[in-house]
């Protein structure tokens, strides 16, 4: 059982940062493991962001130098951003082990992350224009001091709060999941995929490459490379509902669009809030109502249904 949410605000930004720990936190009890944003800023010209890791939150604990291999890590992604040309502007340290960086480049993002991660330790987040992704492990409050992520202006959020169950309490393992190496799709999920492998392996064939063994990852990974033979994303989440095998609820975002879809037997809940400026969903109701506690119309989506919004 994991919690997923989602919020997108029409035509102007907000503190989606705020917003969306409210909605995860509300929802801990669905998944107190892991908590996990995608956050959409407005992106600046020529401006790319990266979020990336070298360790894991226990790694601090392990009893050998981690200290030291973190340094070195992080020095090698510096020399290799500046091997292919790319220009860091501002680096920011949000933890010991995880950091953000501002860049200009021009050249070939595929290469460019796999070169970063081809590198000794270090593990891609995302990249994007205005996704900012970023996932640890403990409730949204924890996650959120953390990372310093109430404030953060955008226009719309995804989030996740996982219950680890058939894999590792790990920064990895946990929620949204980035499509490598494409800008700014990410998405949450919760139930199971029963063809798993058998899309992940045709997605392989293609030449994408997967950073976990997690299903939800799948979805992302889908999407994308649907989008990128020419679907717009609402097509490519309705052939996700044929081609997509199991129990799913999943929520999808790209630079300026949110979507949600069910399967066919819709199993896995998902509430729904709109108005004329603000579209909410979650898990559960009491999500949506942490963001506006005043008297709102709810409802649930039907099986097999598609919706996507426009920022």
């Amino acid at each position: 059982m994991c919690g997923i949410a989602g919020l997108i605000h029409r035509g102007k930004s907000s503190d989606i940062g705020s917003e969306m720990v409210s909605m995860l936190q509300s929802l801990k009890h669905r998944g107190p493991d892991s908590t996990g944003f995608a956050l959409y800023g407005v992106p600046e010209e020529n401006r790319c962001i990266l979020r990336f890791k070298v360790a894991e939150q226990e790694d601090l604990s392990s009893g050998f130098d981690i200290h030291a291999q973190i340094k070195e890590r992080k020095a090698t992604v510096d020399e290799r951003l500046k091997e292919l040309g790319a220009s860091v502007v501002e680096k920011d340290e949000a933890t010991e082990y995880a950091f953000r960086y501002e860049f200009e480049y021009d050249g070939d993002m595929r290469r460019l992350a796999d070169y970063i991660e081809d590198g000794d330790g270090a593990e891609i987040l995302s990249i994007g224009r205005g996704l900012e992704l970023i996932k640890d492990l403990g409730d949204a409050t924890v996650v959120s001091d953390a990372y310093d992520l109430k404030g953060f202006q955008g226009t719309h959020a995804i989030g996740h709060t996982r219950m680890a169950t058939e894999s590792d309490v790990d920064i990895r393992s946990a929620h949204p999941y980035w499509a490598y190496p494409f800008n700014d799709v990410s998405v949450v999920h919760n139930g199971q995929l029963t063809n798993y492998w058998t899309s992940r392996r045709e997605l392989e064939r293609r030449g994408h490459r997967f950073m976990s063994n997690c299903d939800s990852e799948v979805i992302a990974v889908y999407i994308a490379d649907r989008m990128n033979q020419g679907d717009d994303l609402e097509a490519a989440m309705k052939r996700s509902i044929d081609e997509l095998d199991g129990v799913f609820t999943y929520i999808v975002a790209t630079s300026d669009k949110l979507g949600m879809a069910k399967d066919v037997m819709a199993a896995k809940p998902m509430v729904l809030y709109e108005s004329d400026d603000f579209v909410g969903l979650a898990s559960e109701e009491v999500a949506i109502r942490s963001v506006f506690p005043h008297e709102i119309d709810t409802w649930d989506p039907y099986e097999g249904e598609v919706k996507v919004w426009q920022a």
